[in-house]
């Protein structure tokens, strides 16, 4: 074989690499875009069913302020309150109660993320995050977990009556 066959035969070799390289980028690309529209619609389900379970523990113990959480955070959802205690009128402290959870937006761990916080009286009940890989997750095991953590919340919340 003569120089100018390999050199025709490697400019081939290079021009079906450069192709395959395009076409895995625009692949790779294709899947970011993929797992984008996945998270938003998780995002947006777990939101709602955060909101719908704070709102349930709002009506069952009035006086919390119920606000959707939309913004950097992530989506999601609290409720808040403000109790006066005290025997006397200089002993009187405000004990503050909450609990707030949120979907992280998406990130390029391409993960879904929640968070969740909860004061009971101006004590921390708890502190927590939880994820899964966007190829991997399971939305009915994310709503299981935020039925656990609201429910967790509420019987503490009734137990410090």
């Amino acid at each position: 074989m003569d120089f100018e066959q390999r050199l025709e035969r490697a400019i081939g070799r290079g021009e079906r690499a450069r192709l395959t390289k395009g076409q895995q980028q625009s692949d790779k690309a294709l899947s970011d875009e993929a797992l984008k529209i996945l998270h938003s619609k998780v995002r947006l389900d777990l939101s709602e069913h955060i909101e719908n379970c704070l709102r349930k523990i709002a009506d069952h113990f009035p006086g919390f302020r119920f606000q959707t959480v939309v913004g950097e955070e992530g989506w999601g959802a609290k409720i808040s309150r403000d109790d006066f205690g005290g025997s006397r009128r200089r002993d009187v402290e405000n004990r503050y109660s909450r609990v707030e959870m949120a979907i992280r937006p998406y990130s390029p761990a391409k993960i879904v993320e929640m968070t969740a916080k909860a004061t009971v009286r101006n004590k921390e009940i708890f502190n927590r995050s939880h994820f899964q890989f966007l190829s991997e997750v399971d939305a009915e095991a994310f709503a299981e977990l935020i039925d656990l953590w609201v429910l967790e919340y509420a019987e503490k919340y009734a137990a410090e009556g």
